[in-house]
Formats: C-alpha cells, structure tokens, sequence
C-alpha cells in the first residue's frame, strides 16, 4: 500500500516547512523502507546547478542528503507569468502528469512519501492544483499544521479543512505551532476537545520557542536591502536582539545579551561602539556581544576617506563584527527587521536540528502510521 501523507498548513509562516522537515526526518528514523519528499507545487524559485527548483525542496535535498531532481522533487512550479500563461493555454502545460510521474518514482523508492504543500490550501486553484486537489490527485492523507490558540485556531482549521472535505481527502490529524508554553495545557484541552467533535485527532503541539524566529545578518541584510561593508564572511551570525544606538547605555543589556543587533546612525556609530567595548571592558566581559552593525542614514565604512567620521575598526576587526550599511534611517531600519519572517533554511542548522527535535517529541507518530 502506498504511503502518502500531505503537510497542509492554515496559512503562510504558520510553520509548514518546519513542521515537514521534523515529520520527514522523525519518520526517517523509524524502521521504514525508505521515506521520500517532494513539494509537488512550489512557487519560490532557487536555480542550482542548472536545475530550477523550489526553495524548500533545495532545503531538503541538503539536510535530508539526497541527489535533487526537479521532476522528482520539485515538479510544478508557479513562478511569475505562470498562472496567466496556463490559463492562456492549459493543454500546454501538464501539471498534473508531471505530479503523477514524480510520485510514482518516489513510491518505486520509498516506503512512505512526505509531500509539502504550499501556502494555505487555496494557493494553486487557479491551475487546479489547490493543496486539497493535490493531495486528491495523490491519494494522499493530510497532516494540518496550525498556530496555536484557541478560538482562532478553530476557526481558520475549520476553513482550511473544508477544502480538503469537500474533495474528500481523508485527514490524518493536527499539529498545533508556536503555543506558548504556559499555555499548552489550555490549548491541549480545548482545542483537542472540539477536534474530538469533528472527529479529528490531535496529533501534537509544538511549543514556541524564540530561538526559532532569530534571523541571521544575511537575512537583515536583505530586508533592509543593505550593502555588507565588513566581514561579509561572518553574515551567518544569529542575532537575538536588536538594539539601537541610544540603548547602548543601558549596562545591564550590553553585558548580559550575547549576539546582539546594533542598529546606529553613522554619526554615531564611533560613540556607540566606544561605548559598548567600555561597558563590557568594565564589567569584566572577554566577549564581543555584538553579532552584528547596521550603520543607518547612507552609512558606510570608508576610513580614511574623509566621507564620514573614521569607524571604530580597530573593535570591530579584533572581534569580526560584520558591518551593513543602509539607506534607511534607524527607525525604517528597526522596524524593517521586526517585520522579517523568519523561515527555515540550510544557513541555520540550529532550526533544522531543533525542528527534528521538536517534532521527535511532542506528535504522534504512532498515529500517523497506524492511519495507514
């Protein structure tokens, strides 16, 4: 019997992916026959190694180890022109073929077959190929993932499952994310009660963690469309707190907090650095608490130029702070990086390895399985 299972989501940045990389690897570590992935509909484009893929079936070729192939793993894609050229022509583009012939290979190979969905489960309809007739198409069974709460949480579920209800897709349970921990046992009761009503079980919930939505320098660097100036190799640094240039005062912070976002006009940034390297110096602090600097205001490192005020390099070389200069303002630039939506990817293993974790142990697998 083949073995479909689709990760359906109520929503973007509901925690979809995460949640399929943690099923996908939790599932690899049981006494299986092979378990295999695909996104069969992906819509964000990542080009490697002359192959055009989804972002996230890149993700899980490098974690999971396997040879990526776009018709295998990643065979529809709806990149920019792709609805209107589809419906200017349907006969041209075989969508659904192309699922099928990818999930014939996949179950020639593995056991069972985790395919991710894309957005919430209307996003494809306009090519026919919704996550609910997908999973159809597939003969699939649906693992809904959702954010925590309660009344919210029901009531998206309650939309969301309609789709899949309405093409008759049979659905496996419910994963709940990011509840908050004081609240899990709220949640468990209250919503595992209702779903007792539709008659749909509860197969997890997954507490919410805020080392989850740290984002990396390369990550700022792109929301705020910056331009790395220094130690471009150290953009990988995670950052845990932002902090602008007129809390740098604030002793307390600077010498508790470690990868922390300094966020400062170029004006200032000679004062502000002077500052923090003082403040740790006399709380006897050996470590840079600084991941990173975002200089605001059309900053940039040019010593010696006479542009602007000489930075202070001789602190920032000692401890490779990498330095992004921005057009924005401090606030624009503060802002921007609160609003980032931080998504799992192969820069971050310490998600990767903490989503495995995560779903290893708070969901069911036992249930899942025995659903087949």
């Amino acid at each position: 019997m083949k073995k479909s299972i689709y990760v359906a989501a109520t929503g973007q940045h509901v925690g979809k992916t995460t949640s399929t990389l943690g099923l996908t690897a939790a599932l690899s570590s049981l006494n299986l026959q092979g378990v295999g992935y695909c996104k069969p509909v992906g819509q964000e484009v990542k080009d490697f190694e002359n192959l055009t893929v989804d972002k996230d079936a890149f993700l899980f070729s490098r974690i999971m180890n396997f040879e990526l192939s776009q018709k295998v793993h990643s065979p529809v894609i709806l990149g920019k022109g792709a609805t209107t050229a589809y419906l200017d022509d349907p006969a041209k583009y075989p969508y659904r073929e192309n699922i099928l012939n990818a999930a014939e290979f996949l179950h020639e190979h593995n056991e069972v077959v985790v395919y991710e969905g894309t957005g919430h489960p209307g996003v494809g309809s306009i090519v026919n190929l919704s996550n609910a007739e997908v999973a159809k198409l597939l003969n699939a069974k649906v693992v809904m993932v959702a954010e925590g709460g309660v009344g919210n949480t029901i009531d998206k579920l309650n939309m969301s499952l309609a789709l899949f209800r309405e093409k008759k897709v049979p659905i496996i349970g419910v994963i709940i994310n990011k509840v908050l921990p004081k609240k899990m046992e709220k949640i468990e009761h209250y919503v595992g009660k209702k779903l007792d009503q539709m008659g749909i079980p509860l197969l997890g919930l997954l507490p919410y963690e805020k080392r989850m939505s740290y984002p990396i320098m390369y990550t700022v660097k792109e929301a705020i469309k910056g331009r790395s100036t220094c130690h471009e190799k150290k953009l990988l640094n995670r950052i845990e707190k932002i902090i602008p240039g007129s809390l740098v005062y604030d002793v307390e912070n600077i010498h508790k907090c470690s990868n922390q976002l300094l966020v400062v006009s170029y004006k200032r940034a000679n004062e502000s650095i002077r500052t923090v390297e003082m403040v740790t110096a006399k709380m006897g602090r050996e470590t840079c608490p600084l991941a990173g600097i975002i200089l605001t205001g059309e900053g940039r490192l040019n010593p010696g130029q006479g542009e602007h005020p000489t930075i202070h390099m001789d602190y920032i070389n000692k401890h490779q702070i990498p330095v992004v200069s921005t057009t924005l303002d401090t606030l624009g630039a503060y802002t921007k990086i609160n609003q980032i939506e931080v998504k799992i990817n192969t820069d971050t293993p310490w998600k990767v390895k903490r989503a495995i974790e995560l779903i290893k142990n708070h969901v069911d697998l036992e249930k899942i399985m025995s659903s087949f």
